[in-house]
C-alpha cells in the first residue's frame, strides 16, 4: 500500500483532536484525524460544559440543544461525605450545561472536514528523516497526541502512561432511567451534586441530565476505589438521592491533573494536547475546557511556526503555561499542610455557603475568574 501524506496527523478524535482538526482544516492544512474507535462511541465522563467552552468553540448552546441532550445548570449541591450538603442557587441564567459525551464528541467530529481514519488503532509509530510514519501507511512531518491519558503518541514520547505518574482513577456509570427510576430519583438536573471524600483525595458526583443519570467517583489514590464508590452509592440510595436499581457495572478511566503531570508538551515534530498532555484542572479534574483551549492554542502556533522543530513549537508550551499557570511540581506538594489539618479545615469549609459557592463552584469547577479564550491570530 502506498503512503498517504498529510501535513498533520492527529491521534485521538475527542474534543481536543476534533477541535484542532477543525481549526487547521479551515486554514488549508491537509489533516488526518485518527481514532481507535468508531463514532459515536461511549465516553466515560460526568459531562458538563461551561459557557466559556461554547464561546471558544463558536457554538450556541441553544442550537446544540435542539437535537442533543442539554441540561442547563443553575446551582450545585455540595458536601463532604458524612455531612449535610450545602445547596447554592446561581440564579436563572445557566452557569454550565450537562451534555452526554457520546453526543457531544460526535457533534464536534462531524464539524471536521478533514480526512478521518476511525476504528483504526495506532499499531506502529516510526520516526523518519522527514517526519512520522503511522501504521506503515500515513505520513506527516507533524504528529499530534490527542488520545487521552493512554495516548499512544504520549507513550511513544516516553513520558507516560506509567506507574511513575500520580493519575486520578475514576469509575462511573451513565444510563437512561425508567419511569419508575425517574420517580424515585431525588437528584435534580439543574443542581448537580458533588460529594468530597473525607481524606480530600477525590470526590463523587450525582448528575442528572433529563432522563439520563450519571454517577461516579474519582480519586488520586486508586487504592480501594471500588470500595469508596460502593459506600457512596449505598449512601445515596439510603438517602433517596438515586434509584435503588441502578446498573452495577461502572466503567473506569484515568487522567492526570495539571499540577501533577510531568509529560512534555513539545518535542521535535510532535505536540501533546488535552488529557494526553495532562491538562485537566487540578482542583476539579475537568478536562473538556483545557482540551478545547489547548487545541485552539496549538492551531495558532502550528499555523505561525516556520517549521516543526521543538524550538518553533515551543510557543505552544509557553502559551499553555501562561493560560493554565506554572505547574507546581512534587517539591511544592511536599510543603502542603498535613492531611489531618486539611481535613479539619475542609470539614468546616464544606459547611460554608460562601466557600462552597465562591471557591468550590465558581473558581474550582466553573472557572468564572478566567475569561473565555481569545486568540489574536
Amino acid at each position: 500500500m502506498s503512503e498517504q501524506v498529510y501535513d498533520v496527523i492527529i491521534v485521538g478524535a475527542g474534543p481536543a483532536g476534533s477541535t484542532l482538526a477543525h481549526a487547521l482544516a479551515g486554514r488549508g492544512r491537509r489533516i488526518l484525524l485518527m481514532d481507535k474507535q468508531p463514532f459515536p462511541r461511549d465516553k466515560t465522563c460526568a459531562g458538563w460544559v461551561t459557557p466559556a467552552v461554547w464561546a471558544a468553540l463558536g457554538i450556541r448552546p441553544e442550537d446544540y440543544g435542539q437535537r442533543h441532550t442539554l441540561q442547563p445548570i443553575t446551582g450545585f449541591r455540595i458536601g463532604m461525605m458524612g455531612q449535610k450538603a450545602v445547596e447554592n442557587d446561581h440564579g436563572e441564567v445557566p452557569v454550565s450545561y450537562g451534555i452526554r459525551r457520546c453526543e457531544f464528541d460526535n457533534y464536534l467530529l462531524e464539524r471536521v472536514s478533514a480526512d478521518k481514519a476511525l476504528n483504526t488503532p495506532v499499531k506502529t509509530i516510526l520516526r523518519t528523516d522527514d517526519g512520522w510514519l503511522i501504521n506503515e501507511t500515513f505520513k506527516a512531518p507533524l504528529l499530534i497526541g490527542a488520545g487521552g491519558h493512554f495516548c499512544p503518541v504520549a507513550r511513544h514520547l516516553g513520558k507516560g502512561p506509567g506507574s511513575h505518574e500520580l493519575a486520578v482513577a475514576a469509575k462511573e456509570v451513565e444510563f437512561e432511567m425508567t419511569e419508575a427510576q425517574l420517580r424515585s430519583c431525588a437528584a435534580q438536573g439543574d443542581v448537580p451534586e458533588l460529594w468530597f471524600c473525607q481524606d480530600l483525595k477525590g470526590y463523587a458526583w450525582v448528575f442528572r441530565k433529563g432522563r439520563f443519570l450519571n454517577i461516579g467517583l474519582g480519586r488520586e489514590d486508586n487504592h480501594r476505589l471500588s470500595e469508596h464508590l460502593a459506600e457512596f452509592v449505598e449512601d445515596m440510595k439510603i438517602h433517596g438521592r438515586i434509584p435503588h436499581d441502578i446498573p452495577s457495572r461502572f466503567k473506569g478511566h484515568a487522567y492526570l491533573l495539571y499540577d501533577h503531570a510531568g509529560r512534555p508538551m513539545v518535542q521535535d515534530g510532535a505536540l501533546l494536547i488535552g488529557d494526553a498532555a495532562g491538562l485537566a484542572y487540578t482542583q476539579s479534574g475537568e478536562g473538556i475546557r483545557p482540551a478545547i483551549e489547548s487545541a485552539l492554542i496549538a492551531a495558532e502556533v502550528i499555523q505561525q511556526a516556520p517549521d516543526v522543530t521543538a524550538p518553533s513549537l515551543k510557543p505552544y508550551e509557553e502559551a499553555v503555561i501562561q493560560r493554565f499557570g506554572q505547574r507546581t511540581g512534587p517539591e511544592a506538594q511536599k510543603l502542603q499542610l498535613p492531611s489531618w489539618i486539611k481535613q479539619s479545615l475542609a470539614s468546616g469549609l464544606m459547611r460554608s455557603q460562601w466557600f462552597t459557592r465562591k471557591v468550590v463552584t465558581e473558581r474550582w469547577f466553573l472557572h468564572q475568574d478566567v475569561p473565555p479564550l481569545k486568540l489574536t491570530g
